[in-house]
């Protein structure tokens, strides 16, 4: 019986053949991060989009709901014969065991078709050329005419005006020259799908390719895990680290001195081996000489492909939130502000006038990398009135990460300054991991989208609120704790 094969599994076995034999014979191997997860959503929520944007009142989206494709093929290969012709929108089409879900046709004439192929992206990619290749392939090979082939994408420079109104959110480009010469390709592509599904697990290295074009949900699987300082930790060009593992290299402490190729690979190798962190007298030196009162500030923030206020632009990284610790002496008891509105109104005003008043006028306003300063940035971009109080809190940040990075490693670190990399090492009490509800940004982003829904129940939106202000306090409670390890050594 010939396996049935989708443009998902074909685009999959084009980054690597062991991934998709995985995903057919070993799915429950699989783990999505948050990230991935929040981008499958969001290509769900894009298609919906255009649905909109593309109908003129009388297209057909062809449902599915589980189950066998059989009434759906049908009911497309109807729609695409009827004499009253207009956009289809999720067209079922299959041929040769290859199935495939076409985002937009539109009917051109009294025979023609051009299909639309949606993405999330902000630019057209080459995988987006090779999925649509495939779709094209089933499309002509099932009977189909088909003269147009466009990728629709988001325009970031969009600007939402209000009133539902997303004309112009998505833009198009025409693709089909690249798509029609790919078309004798589409074949050999399918027969090495389906090779890798049918036959034994194909033996293929790990390397660069597992995050290229997309994060590979296997990774776990393929790459080490069975030592506590998988080789991986050591950072750098993921085409080395695959040729290290492929060697035989497992742990950090495997590889040679001789192999490294930058310092901080041999200075994670160093204090790997040695089984004990290392703190500088830097670290001291600096948290010693910050004056007081300190401020510990950071943000949580949305950036949605489709703007959701007026005068906001796609993707536009929108703070929502913060949370700030205040420490007015040496290990002194802390103070704690913060900001969060679920109102559904947007936030951004509300938020820096609060955040300047909060912030004082003296005393430095510690963050963890540059993010908070890039959010103010654009807070003062957005409101002139506000710029100067916010300039004067930007020439108060002071980035704990550079600092840290220079100055502490713990082979638990496993090659991350992140701040939930550090935070274990130097304080197990507060470990992300053990925080309910919300563990990182993503997941907290996605929670502020479904608490500002107006559909979602009080009692939700209440324990929502609870999770994000619990996660954003932890955010700059780690800061503080961070700091204080630093003047105690």
């Amino acid at each position: 019986m010939t396996t049935r094969l989708s443009k998902s599994r074909i685009m999959s076995s084009l980054q690597c053949p062991k991934r998709v034999h995985l995903e057919v014979n070993r799915p429950e191997l699989a783990k999505y991060t948050s990230a991935a997860e929040a981008a499958f959503a969001l290509g769900h929520q894009v298609g919906e989009m255009a649905t909109k944007i593309y109908d003129n009142g009388n297209g057909t989206l062809v449902e599915y709901s589980g189950g066998s494709f059989s009434s759906a093929i049908r009911l497309t290969g109807e729609l695409m014969g009827s004499l009253l012709r207009a956009p289809i929108f999720e067209a079922t089409i299959e041929h040769q065991s290859v199935l495939v879900r076409e985002d937009v046709l539109l009917p051109v004439g009294d025979s023609d078709w051009h299909l639309v192929e949606v993405k999330a992206s902000t630019k057209l990619k080459p995988a987006h050329v090779h999925d649509c290749a495939i779709q094209a392939w089933v499309h002509i090979g099932a009977g189909y005419p088909l003269s147009r082939v466009a990728l629709a994408h988001i325009d970031r420079g969009f600007e939402y005006q209000g009133g539902d109104d997303y004309d112009g959110l998505l833009v198009e480009q025409d693709i089909t020259g690249q798509v029609f010469d790919l078309q004798p390709s589409v074949p050999l592509w399918v027969e090495r799908a389906r090779d890798a599904v049918e036959g034994p697990m194909p033996d293929i290295s790990v390397g660069a390719h597992c995050r290229k074009p997309y994060e590979c949900p296997f990774i776990e699987f393929c790459w080490p895990s069975e030592t506590p300082y998988p080789v991986q930790g050591l950072g750098g060009n993921a085409k080395k680290l695959g040729e290290w593992i492929g060697a035989g290299y497992r742990d950090i402490r495997d590889v040679p001195a001789s192999k490294l190729v930058s310092d901080q690979q041999r200075r994670i190798r160093r204090i790997t081996l040695s089984g004990t962190a290392e703190l500088l007298p830097g670290a001291h030196q600096f948290a010693d000489a910050l004056p007081y009162p300190r401020y510990y500030l950071d943000f949580e923030t949305i950036n949605p492909a489709i703007p959701i206020w007026p005068g906001t632009r796609p993707y536009q990284m929108l703070p929502f939130q913060w949370s700030l610790h205040i420490e007015r002496q040496k290990n002194g008891a802390l103070d704690h502000a913060e900001f969060l509105d679920l109102s559904g109104d947007a936030p951004m005003r509300s938020l820096a006038e609060s955040l300047i008043s909060a912030c004082g006028s003296d005393g430095p306003v510690l963050v963890y990398t540059d993010f908070e300063a890039r959010r103010i940035r654009e807070l003062a971009e957005l409101f002139a009135d506000l710029t100067t109080p916010l300039q004067a809190i930007l020439s108060r940040l002071v980035d704990l990460h550079p600092v840290t990075r220079a100055n502490y490693y713990h082979p638990d670190m496993l090659g991350s300054w992140s701040i939930k990399a550090v935070l274990p090492t130097i304080a197990p009490d507060m470990d992300y991991a053990a925080l309910e509800g919300i563990h990182e940004g993503t997941e907290a982003s996605a929670a502020y989208l479904e608490a500002i829904n107006p559909a979602t129940p009080s009692e939700r939106r209440g324990s929502i609120r609870s999770d994000l202000l619990r996660y954003c306090r932890h955010d700059t409670e780690a800061m503080v704790r961070l700091m204080r390890f630093f003047q105690s050594s």
